[in-house]
């Protein structure tokens, strides 16, 4: 009898968030393939799944890659059903200081390797009515300094989502989630101020981001929903701030 479990390619998915979403999807039952770069360590987050999971070292910037993954998540699984674009990088520089490499290096990541990825995946999605889920950032609608490079493909890739929803619809899904302050290292040494500044009264998890990710691919569940962006920042860009 043919494996009826879902199936995701995760980008980036060897540390931090992306991590907690690839476990929290394995933990409800799909099946998944995890792209992220040699040197990132993803047999050391997931051997203990290997049975249900799929593990692509490659640089997601790459066509080669996208390529790669798509054909090996659909061999060795037989179906696509999900893909979240999760890969992503900042370089934080004075404007006068950051390089034209450094620039494509952001954008390309952030921004273009979802374009590769959705294209190569395109038709294993709209085979199976699936979904993608992109991992946008609050800073596509407000900015800290000398991350010009970083805001801007966050907000590429903000309109990039309900472009792809538009024209891969209805057969395929498109959303964003767009996280704030989301602590993927020591959460106990968060001070309390760190928490208080947010109206929800603390700093994000992954796990937060990982919940919603996993809600917007089951079409079962939130089917009626794409091209929308999810702002999940603990209330902080809701906040009026005035310096006293």
């Amino acid at each position: 009898m043919p494996n009826t479990k879902p199936v995701a390619l995760v980008t980036g998915g060897a540390n931090g968030t992306g991590r907690a979403i690839a476990h929290h999807l394995l933990a409800a039952g799909w099946r998944l393939g995890i792209v992220d770069l040699p040197h990132a360590r993803l047999r050391r987050s997931f051997s203990a799944h290997a049975h249900n999971l799929l593990l692509i070292e490659g640089d997601v910037c790459e066509q080669d890659t996208a390529t790669r993954a798509v054909a090996a998540a659909a061999d060795r699984f037989g179906r696509l059903d999900g893909l979240v674009a999760n890969a992503g990088i900042m370089i934080r520089k004075p404007l006068r200081r950051l390089t034209l490499a450094e620039w494509h290096r952001v954008i390309d990541t952030n921004l273009t390797a979802t374009f590769l990825f959705a294209r190569a995946a395109e038709r294993s999605l709209r085979k199976a009515r699936g979904s993608i889920v992109t991992i946008t950032s609050t800073r596509a609608r407000m900015s800290e300094p000398d991350t010009e490079s970083y805001a801007a493909s966050k907000g590429g890739l903000v309109a990039l989502t309900h472009a792809l929803a538009i024209s891969l619809g209805p057969d395929v899904r498109v959303n964003c989630v767009s996280p704030g302050w989301i602590e993927t290292k020591t959460y106990a040494a968060l001070r309390r101020k760190d928490h208080l500044q947010h109206p929800a009264g603390r700093v994000g998890k992954p796990s937060d981001i990982a919940e919603i990710v996993a809600w917007l691919l089951d079409g079962a569940r939130s089917g009626f929903v794409t091209g929308a962006e999810f702002i999940v920042d603990g209330g902080m860009t809701r906040k009026m701030i005035y310096e006293e």
